[in-house]
């Protein structure tokens, strides 16, 4: 821990906190810190100019990276007997309706994404207490509600990413890991950016995208030109 506590500092040494640099002038840095180990993801972090207590200002969704995040996720399907073959072929690693809903109420959790088709909202809702606070509620705002069931967990397994905002209207993702090609992690990076910029809510006023921020795991923030 000392170690790492000393190759943090230096890391930090060597950026000015207060001089923005290029995406890809950023993503260098990342690279070259001393605290960045081999498989470290890396994230970004856009700070806006958003009422994060006004439900007309949320910023919600989902995306798919170019390049994927480097991560593969464990998905849960909550689908009829017609769809539960398709996607268990696509990557869940459970599939099914109300043997499922119990497996989950008896306190299985071992999964990162849940997708649900439209007509099992009524039976997964009695998940809410469990699922909403660990932010694994299937919701039509984030595509993991949706007739497609097979073609969502197949997204989510090879990595699509959800987002949201925070109470201090920051919204954070994971666009890669730090043996990606520089290439990869910008054209990443910059979809991540791009997608938010074009999610601006009608009623937001002045500086919409105030901040960018990015950093490895465990590594110092780097901020980047907005």
């Amino acid at each position: 821990m000392a170690d790492n506590g000393k190759r943090y500092r230096h890391d930090l040494k060597s950026l000015d906190k207060n001089v923005p640099v290029s995406l890809g002038e950023a993503i260098d840095k990342i690279k070259a810190f001393k605290v960045t180990k081999f498989e470290s993801s890396v994230e970004l972090c856009l700070h806006l100019g958003i009422d994060a207590k006004q439900a007309d200002q949320a910023v919600r969704g989902s995306l798919s990276l170019p390049h994927g995040i480097g991560k593969t996720k464990r998905v849960v399907a909550f689908c009829g007997d017609d769809q539960t073959a398709a996607a268990k072929e696509a990557g869940a690693i459970e599939a099914g309706g109300e043997e499922l809903i119990k497996k989950i109420q008896d306190g299985w959790m071992e999964f990162d994404v849940a997708i649900a088709s439209p007509d099992m909202m009524r039976f997964v809702s009695k998940l809410g207490r469990t699922l909403g606070p660990r932010g694994l509620m299937p919701s039509p705002k984030s595509g993991t509600v949706t007739p497609k069931v097979a073609e969502a967990v197949r997204e989510y397994s090879a990595g699509k990413i959800e987002f949201r905002n925070d109470a201090g209207g920051n919204v954070h993702a994971v666009v890669g890991k730090v043996n990606f090609d520089v290439d990869k992690l910008t054209e990443n990076a910059q979809t991540f950016i791009d997608t938010i910029q074009r999610m601006k809510p009608p009623t937001t006023k002045g500086v919409y995208l105030k901040k960018i921020t990015l950093s490895s795991t465990m590594s110092p923030g780097v901020p980047v030109l907005v």
